[in-house]
Parts: C-alpha cells; sequence; structure tokens
C-alpha cells in the first residue's frame, strides 16, 4: 500500500533538513519499493528559513513534497495535505521524531495487513516508555486524556500523541463527523470520530523522547483551548447520535 508521511512544521529551520534526512533514510530502508511513500512536509505560516529549505529539499529528493498551508494551524495542515493526497494510507509525526521510528512499521502492518482503519500512538499504555517527559507535562497529558473519559466517554488511552495513520478513504468519514479543528486538537477528533464510526483501531505503546529544549507547548493556554474544543466536539456528538 502507498502512504504519506506528513510532518506539519512551524518555524524549524534549524532541525527541519537534519531531521527529515533521518526520516527519509529509514523509510528508504525499510520500503525501496519505487513511488510507494512520500514525506510531505506541510509549513503552517512559518516566518523563517522553513520554506526555502523544505522548497530544496523537495526539488532534490523524489520521495519529499513541500505544502504551503495558508495560516497557522496543526489540524489546518493535516487537512490540507491529506486532502490533496492521493496515497492509501495517511498520517503525521512530530519533526522531532519523539516517536522512535521502528513504531511506523508496526502502524503501517497493523493498517497494511491486519485490516486496521486506523493506528495510533500511545505514551499512556503500560507498555509504553517515556524519556525526558517532564513531571508538569505527563500531570497535564493524564488529567487532560482523564477529561476526555469522563466527558467524551471515549475508551483511547491518548488522545494527544503525535503519530495517528489511516486508510485514507476512512478520513472523509470522520470529517463529516466532527474532525475538523484547525489546531492541535484535530488529532483527539480522529480519534473520537473513528470510535464514534466503530472503525478498527489499533493501540501502538511508543517509546517516546520528549524533546523538551524545542518545546513551545503553553500548557494553560491549552487547557483552556483544549476545554472548550471538547465542548464543541460534544456538541457534534449529541448531533450524531440523532
Amino acid at each position: 500500500m502507498t502512504f504519506d508521511v506528513t510532518i506539519p512544521v512551524l518555524n524549524e529551520e534549524a532541525t527541519l533538513e537534519q531531521n527529515v534526512t533521518v526520516l527519509h533514510g529509514f523509510l528508504r530502508k525499510n520500503f525501496p519499493q519505487p513511488g510507494q511513500w512520500r514525506i510531505v512536509i506541510a509549513d503552517n505560516g512559518s516566518t523563517d528559513r522553513t520554506q526555502e529549505i523544505a522548497q530544496r529539499l523537495s526539488e532534490e529528493v523524489e520521495e519529499i513534497a513541500y505544502v504551503k498551508v495558508p495560516e497557522k494551524g496543526v489540524g489546518l495542515a493535516l487537512k490540507t495535505s491529506w486532502g490533496a493526497s492521493t496515497a492509501d494510507i495517511v498520517g503525521y509525526m512530530d519533526l522531532d521524531l519523539a516517536t522512535d521510528l521502528p513504531h511506523f512499521l508496526e502502524a503501517y502492518d497493523a493498517i497494511a495487513s491486519q485490516g486496521y482503519d486506523m493506528a495510533y500512538g500511545s505514551r499512556l499504555h503500560p507498555k509504553a516508555k517515556v524519556i525526558n517527559r517532564t513531571f508538569k507535562r505527563e500531570v497535564a497529558s493524564r488529567v487532560f486524556n482523564l477529561l476526555l473519559k469522563l466527558y467524551l466517554g471515549v475508551r483511547f488511552s491518548d488522545g494527544m500523541c503525535g503519530f495517528k495513520f489511516l486508510r485514507r478513504a476512512v478520513y472523509p468519514r470522520l470529517f463529516e463527523a466532527g474532525a475538523r479543528n484547525d489546531g492541535w486538537f484535530f488529532s483527539t477528533e480522529l480519534l473520537t470520530t473513528a470510535e464514534w464510526l466503530g472503525l478498527k483501531i489499533f493501540e501502538l505503546p511508543v517509546k517516546w523522547t520528549d524533546d523538551v529544549s524545542s518545546s513551545r507547548v503553553q500548557i494553560l493556554p491549552l487547557a483552556k483551548k483544549y476545554i472548550r474544543s471538547m465542548y464543541e466536539l460534544k456538541k457534534k456528538k449529541m448531533a450524531f447520535r440523532h
């Protein structure tokens, strides 16, 4: 099966070329068939040299594509990339490659060979291994996911992990069911709507290494946005059930 790995980026000139090159080498080693895959750099509003670097990579390397997204927002970047894709499988991972790359082979196998509609990484699974995660971020993650379970009644363990892949054919159904957020919450919406639709979801305990030095996440402002987004998604759930 063909697949696109989207990397949403915002002002990543310092690590873009290095980390995309690492990912490209890993995929080329494990999927040598020409034309089977692409890395899509989705630039959502960078003001540094990110666009220049990404465009050069896309011109020099056949398997790398560049997508310019008009406004900021991880969800918007993914929707723009996936909406233009023709691959059998679409998904994304963070540029910092926090999720150990061999997990991609497990995610691909789950969808391509085992019949799953979606595969997602979980840092809260008992078998997951999380490195360099601060106490503050760990508590915030667990509280957020507990709220999801209590408020939305979901069963998945980690709605925020930046490692998700799905059959492109099911994406329009997820969008119609409510996976439309332009920001980070889009990642959670994908899993939530997949549960609503009864899709077959593969939970993958991951080895995750936090890049604390490059993290821009502000927990309190993000928490306020997430709570508001949960409220909006709850309304869609009620409409969905009716």
